[in-house]
């Protein structure tokens, strides 16, 4: 019974996460971007260009039909999971897109980029918290991903430098170029709500009290550490140098903890793109 009700309540959280990115990335699209005549790259920017471009038909009906052959990829190369999560998050963008009938009154475009970009930037990555995506370039960034590690906000430019020497045949250079920026924005905005909860610091450690330290990491910030083994290139000397990972609000803590022991302690510290184990967050399995 309790695994029955922890599986019910992922799905209501992921369809949750799904709902409430695809909402945020209509109203970006349709409150702004549209009314800008922009395009905002990916499956949904070309659905835009193609609508531009023909008058015919609506952005969603368009976002809906291009993602058909996409989903033929998900479905071979990612799992039944995904592409219907995903087919649900493509329907509520499409939805979204075409229900809302908010426009935001924005009149310098630069504003504009930054509003629409914030926006369509935290939806997308609210969503790609979840098991699923909206469809389009996240099926195929996603795959890249698990594939070769590349970062979702670098697959999405590429293709947007692509769509965007296309749209010069449809659109005006200065909508090109604000709609590249827009991207840009995007990109960003994206990268950094899929990350927000992942980041850590890694922190380097070279002091001759490094035992001391050790323990006192483990007993006051309840995280864990690693010897490595390492010799002083001037002195020939053996060294013992502390790896640990922690939470972004206990760097300060540590940094005390660390000159309090050994005031001439060395302390190399890194941002860390992802970190998966016990203690951090867990693996995720599309």
């Amino acid at each position: 019974m309790k695994s029955y009700h922890l599986y019910m309540g992922s799905i209501l959280r992921n369809l949750l996460l799904i709902t409430l990115g695809s909402i945020i990335v209509g109203l970006g699209l349709k409150a702004i971007a549209l009314p800008q005549e922009f395009i905002t790259g990916g499956v949904s920017g070309l659905g835009l260009l193609s609508y531009y471009g023909t008058g015919w038909a609506t952005p969603g009906i368009w976002n809906f039909i291009i993602n058909v052959p996409i989903f033929i990829v998900g479905w071979v190369f990612v799992s039944r999971r995904f592409f219907l999560y995903s087919l649900y998050g493509m329907v509520a963008l499409s939805l979204s897109i075409d229900l809302i009938n908010l426009q935001i009154p924005i009149h310098d475009p630069i504003l504009a980029v930054l509003a629409a970009g914030t926006l369509i930037g935290a939806g997308a990555g609210i969503t790609l918290h979840s098991l699923g995506s909206q469809g389009g370039t996240d099926i195929i960034a996603i795959i890249l991903h698990q594939k070769f590690s590349l970062r979702l906000g670098s697959v999405y430019l590429t293709f947007n430098l692509v769509l965007f020497t296309c749209s010069f045949s449809v659109l005006t250079t200065d909508l090109v170029l604000y709609s590249f920026a827009l991207t840009f924005v995007i990109s960003n905005v994206l990268d950094y709500v899929v990350t927000i909860f992942n980041q850590r610091k890694m922190v380097l450690i070279i002091s001759k009290a490094a035992d001391d330290i050790a323990d006192t990491i483990n007993t006051r910030l309840k995280r864990g550490s690693t010897f490595i083994n390492g010799v002083g290139a001037f002195s020939k000397q053996p060294r013992k140098i502390i790896l640990t990972v922690v939470h972004n609000h206990q760097l300060k803590r540590l940094e005390e903890i660390i000159f309090t022991s050994d005031p001439d302690a060395f302390m190399i510290t890194e941002n860390t793109f992802n970190v998966l184990g016990k203690g951090f967050s867990k693996r995720k399995i599309y």
